[in-house]
């Protein structure tokens, strides 16, 4: 692994963020706000390969001062989620991989969402630990499989690369660097300045959409369909494959065939994903919402959401439940 360039306490740390075709603002504009929100700890300056302005995402350009000689003086390096189309071969167009060997051996590299697959073509990531947005997680691995890819987690610290989770993802790598480099308080203050968490709980895992998988053929459909209308029962194999009129061992393996997992792993995904639910719409308790959805104890609850997905229900909860706006006071008269 190389050597990090360290931040230096007599002069800001130079961090410098490409913006490459189809660029979104959003992460593009993330490094800006959370280094430049840290007071004279880091400069920031946005760069495009050639110094033109650089078609987004958005209904706009983004135009730029600089050129790629901005790489040249970089300490970091930040790679926001841009068009990935240009990468899917493994390789980069010239333009783009000219740009890149201008960094200076040392210098950190950090990607923001799909930015990773910048870096993957550009050979950075081989063999080392990255992350990207969970929705290309398995394009990303039949592009790039010699990256060892969690999508699990919100960012991946590598010591001198550095990959972080879909968009808002890149607001916790930029402040674990803030906190790498100067301490908690600086970050805490920066979170603060920005009205962000200074630390979020969990990984993506809790953000991934994950339906049933369809089935290939009617074999076990309507005893699925009859183990999700009765999931606060205390559901066996052996009473779903008695409702598809099946042994064990034939509604077992046809299960595995169409869905692609066991009938008791997909249980607790089914009930994990109602528990999901009920925490995000109501305001039952962790107990009640147990027995809902089959779980026999807010223990087990707990633990089986934990493996999912890396949170308690409380923190689950606090993140996704969006309570009721209050009753308007009646009009006076």
């Amino acid at each position: 692994m190389m050597a990090v360039a360290s931040v230096s306490a007599v002069s800001a740390h130079r961090v410098v963020v490409l913006a490459l075709p189809g660029v979104y603002p959003f992460e593009l504009g993330i490094p800006s706000r959370v280094f430049g929100t840290a007071p004279d700890k880091y400069e920031v300056r946005t760069c495009s390969v050639d110094g033109a302005p650089v078609a987004s995402r958005a209904d706009f350009a983004i135009a730029v001062e600089l050129d790629s000689r901005a790489l040249d003086t970089a300490d970091t390096v930040v790679i926001p989620a841009c068009d990935i189309e240009m990468t899917l071969d493994g390789t980069l167009p010239r333009a783009v991989s000219d740009a890149l060997a201008r960094i200076r051996p040392g210098t950190r590299i950090v990607s923001i969402c799909t930015g990773a697959f910048v870096a993957a073509a550009a050979g950075l990531l081989d063999g080392r630990p990255a992350t990207t947005h969970w929705n290309q997680a398995d394009l990303f691995r039949r592009s790039f499989p010699q990256v060892r890819l969690d999508p699990d987690v919100l960012y991946v610290d590598d010591g001198d690369l550095l990959t972080s989770a879909g968009a808002a993802a890149g607001i916790d790598l930029c402040l674990h660097l803030v906190r790498r480099d100067h301490g908690t308080e600086v970050a805490n203050m920066v979170a603060r300045r920005c009205v962000i968490p200074p630390w979020r709980d969990g990984g993506q895992a809790q953000y991934i959409e994950r339906p049933v998988p369809p089935s290939t053929s009617a074999g076990t459909a309507a005893a699925r369909q009859w183990a999700l209308d009765n999931l606060q029962l205390p559901l066996t194999m052996a009473d779903l494959a008695a409702e598809a009129r099946m042994s064990k061992r034939t509604f077992a393996r046809r299960f595995r065939d169409e869905v692609g997992m066991s009938p008791g792993r997909w249980l607790i995904q089914q009930r994990v994903c109602r528990a999901r639910d009920l925490l995000e719409s109501t305001d039952l308790s962790v107990d009640r919402i147990a027995g809902a959805v089959g779980f026999t104890t807010a223990a087990s609850l707990r633990q089986h959401l934990h493996q999912a997905i890396g949170v308690s229900p409380r923190s689950y909860r606090h993140t996704f439940r969006v309570a009721a706006p209050p009753e308007p006071a009646p009009a006076s008269r």
